[in-house]
């Protein structure tokens, strides 16, 4: 049995991601692993602009610090459970993020929600878990809210 020891968990803040990181801490305290967190946020105001949408000057920043302290909330409840956990917030693409992420910290799992889009949705929208399913260097174990 592979013993994961470093496990990646990408946290949109939706019940999916939330469903996520609770099997996520079950792991790692199963194979006394730790935890990484990821949030990615890929708003540029600059490709609303053709859309004569006026974006405030502090938008990005009080963006950051909203998604900072939903983080930190996550990273507490995984400090409750008794394990070690580190945070990463980026405003890059989620897929292309996750996947960096956990080639650079050397992952061995990454478990994450998935909405499970369906139709002319998925077409439309793709999935950050497809993407990452075909990118990433580990394997990815994804998980629904129900």
């Amino acid at each position: 049995m592979t013993a994961f020891q470093k496990i990646l968990v990408p946290i949109d803040f939706s019940d999916h991601s939330r469903r996520a990181l609770e099997v996520a801490i079950e792991l790692a305290q199963k194979f006394a692993g730790r935890l990484h967190l990821i949030h990615a946020y890929p708003i540029h105001p600059l490709l609303l602009t053709p859309y004569d949408m006026h974006i405030p000057a502090d938008f990005d920043r009080e963006f950051r610090k909203a998604s900072d302290e939903q983080m930190a909330a996550c990273a507490n409840r995984v400090r409750k459970a008794g394990l070690e956990v580190e945070t990463t917030c980026t405003p890059d693409l989620p897929s292309e993020a996750i996947a960096g992420c956990a080639e650079k910290i050397r992952a061995d799992l990454i478990v994450m929600g998935t909405r499970g889009l369906t139709g002319l949705k998925h077409v439309m929208l793709g999935s950050v878990a497809e993407r990452v399913l075909r990118t990433a260097h580990c394997p990815v174990l994804t998980v629904k809210a129900s």
